[in-house]
């Protein structure tokens, strides 16, 4: 991601809070936002057109930089609130990190690589999908990336097989299970089991 769309240029919302206020907002293509950190909650404005246009870019790891006038807090998007129906923003929530002071936040797993397992007719399943983890802002990552091609059928990949950078902290039971390939007969007798639990009735009471 390049450093213009980590970027974003707000103004200082000193007036007009509350439900109405933010519907004016609206109406204006503009979008009211919060910049919760250790001090007080800063209230912001964001461009509408910017923050719809640069959101695609943004994931909860990435650090980005709220510009407002002359001050610059370094943030992660937190949260938004979206009307779906309107295909609009209504409201941003953004969490200011602090340079040299560890955070904590979630990362994604992403798996990498064709299992050996799955080219032998098995079914490579991700059992987990994210992680807490805990590091400085300079080191936080993207994501993290877990090798599962040397899995075999009825093997697993755990956290801890994991090689995790050495500048984070696992916040998780390393004994976790992040990606298993099972076999397709193993596969289809979970599914009949999932099928025929659905297809219990309650006896009727007489």
């Amino acid at each position: 991601m390049s450093d213009s769309n980590k970027s974003l240029k707000a103004e200082a919302r000193t007036e007009d809070f509350g439900s109405a206020g933010s519907r004016r907002l609206l109406r204006k293509g503009l979008i009211p936002a919060v910049i919760y950190g250790k001090n007080d909650p800063v209230h912001v404005i964001l461009d509408s057109r910017e923050f719809t246009n640069k959101m695609r870019h943004f994931s909860e790891t990435a650090l980005l930089k709220v510009s407002v006038g002359k001050k610059h807090y370094e943030v992660l998007l937190k949260d938004f609130q979206e009307d779906l129906m309107r295909g609009e923003i209504k409201h941003v929530d953004f969490y200011e990190v602090t340079r040299g002071h560890s955070l904590r936040t979630m990362v994604s797993i992403v798996l990498k690589g064709s299992p050996v397992g799955t080219r032998e007719g098995g079914v490579l399943d991700q059992v987990l999908h994210e992680i807490e983890i805990e590091c400085l802002p300079k080191d936080l990552p993207n994501d993290i990336e877990a090798d599962v091609s040397h899995l075999q059928i009825n093997q697993s990949l755990h956290l801890r097989d994991i090689a995790f950078p050495a500048t984070i902290k696992v916040l998780e039971d390393l004994s976790k299970t992040v990606a298993s390939v099972k076999g397709v007969k193993a596969e289809a007798v979970a599914t009949e089991a999932t099928e025929s639990e659905a297809a219990v009735v309650a006896p009727v009471a007489e």
